[in-house]
């Protein structure tokens, strides 16, 4: 495929993109354009079973490295077993995924401009086709945000490691620089992805420590490293407070978003695949109506999800306003022992009006004076 023979260009080639062109693969011809030569490089992505519907797990599948029956988080003092199945998808699996897929292809180059009718790219050369801006989170006056940052190595172990089940939170660690805990995926029984996971108010983080933390960790669990495989970094937003409609207002109305650039991620979780798959949905639904018709469509839904996520992001204003950074982590603690379905609903950005009373009831993790002074969610925009 030509750059000039395509339907479809997406600017940007990370999750949100890769997914998109998954979801549309046979159907039309889409150009992947990315400044990066492996945009997907360093990466894995992970979500729960009900994330997902049926439908969307069908076409995700191909996509899936590894998908496990539950999950397990351990605390001070206190380990459950959550029967949620989980899944995660890497660099290697959704490349895989897309590599000669009929009308797919890629493109690395820089893009300058991006208009409704297509793209300019740095050499001066335009693409023809429905353009969509799947650039990546970049900073906004609408959102206020704290910080879910790591560092991960896949590590081949000398002997199996003995998880059935990913271990998606061990908060039984020091903690630092705010909420600290180990993410472990167990791909097989000797490949296993440590993570050194943070919730903090910086996003800086030192790879030499988180390094070396790993292999203390690693260690103290008698595994015996043979290979670091691979290691992956980042640094994912959490929002505190979202303006949606001054945030939309600053758009172009006729050029479709997608990704961390539409702001399209859980507010407290981070996770971002659920809201990928949703959005390769509607492009699959739209895109033949044209530029202006998707892009409506997209902020739509964008502007209905982020009005349903208020309650998320106001439990992220407790968690990094109302807790002091060494005390987040009693209040994760303290939700995690809530019953299943309320924490499976919430992952899914689901809960009822039952599941907010019940978190927000009871003996409170945080001073309530802060958590008081958390509920408000006004945050002043400049009108652009």
């Amino acid at each position: 495929m030509t750059a000039n023979s395509t339907d479809i260009v997406i600017v940007g080639a990370g999750l949100s993109a890769s997914l998109a062109a998954l979801r549309l693969a046979g159907a039309t011809r889409v150009l992947l354009v990315d400044q990066r030569p492996d945009p997907l490089a360093g990466h894995t992505w992970s979500f729960h079973a009900d994330d997902v519907d049926a439908a969307q797990r069908a076409w995700l599948a191909p996509a899936i490295r590894r998908a496990w029956d539950g999950q397990d988080v351990r605390f001070p003092g206190y380990d459950r077993q959550l029967r949620a199945g989980y899944a995660s998808v890497d660099a290697e699996s959704l490349g895989a995924a897309l590599a000669g897929l009929p009308g797919v292809s890629r493109l690395t180059a820089r893009v300058t401009s991006i208009d409704a009718g297509g793209v300019v790219l740095a050499d001066g050369s335009r693409i023809d086709a429905l353009a969509i801006d799947a650039r990546g989170f970049a900073p906004h006056p609408a959102i206020q945000v704290r910080f879910q940052k790591f560092l991960g190595q896949e590590l081949r172990l000398a002997a199996p490691h003995g998880l059935t089940r990913p271990v998606i939170m061990d908060a039984t660690v020091p903690q630092q620089d705010g909420y600290r805990f180990f993410y472990l995926l167990p791909f097989d029984d000797t490949r296993l992805l440590i993570e050194a996971t943070y919730y903090s108010d910086g996003a800086a983080l030192s790879a030499a420590d988180q390094r070396a933390g790993i292999a203390d960790y690693a260690a103290d669990h008698g595994w015996q490293v043979d290979e670091i495989e691979r290691e992956e970094s980042g640094v994912l937003p959490i929002a505190l407070r979202f303006d949606a409609d001054a945030f939309w207002r600053a758009r172009p109305q006729d050029i479709p978003v997608i990704g961390l650039r539409a702001m399209r991620f859980h507010p407290l979780t981070g996770y971002s695949l659920p809201h990928a798959v949703r959005s390769a949905d509607l492009i699959a639904r739209h895109w033949r109506q044209g530029p202006h018709a998707l892009a409506q469509a997209l902020r739509r839904d964008s502007l209905a999800e982020a009005k349903a996520q208020g309650f998320y992001r106001l439990l992220s204003r407790m968690l990094f306003e109302a807790a002091d950074p060494d005390e987040r982590r009693h209040v994760m603690q303290r939700f995690y022992r809530l019953p299943e379905p309320l924490i499976e609903r919430l992952y899914a950005g689901r809960s009822t009006l039952a599941d907010k009373a019940r978190i927000l009831t009871g003996r409170p993790p945080v001073p309530v004076g802060r958590a008081l002074r958390c509920l408000p969610e006004t945050l002043k925009v400049k009108p652009a």
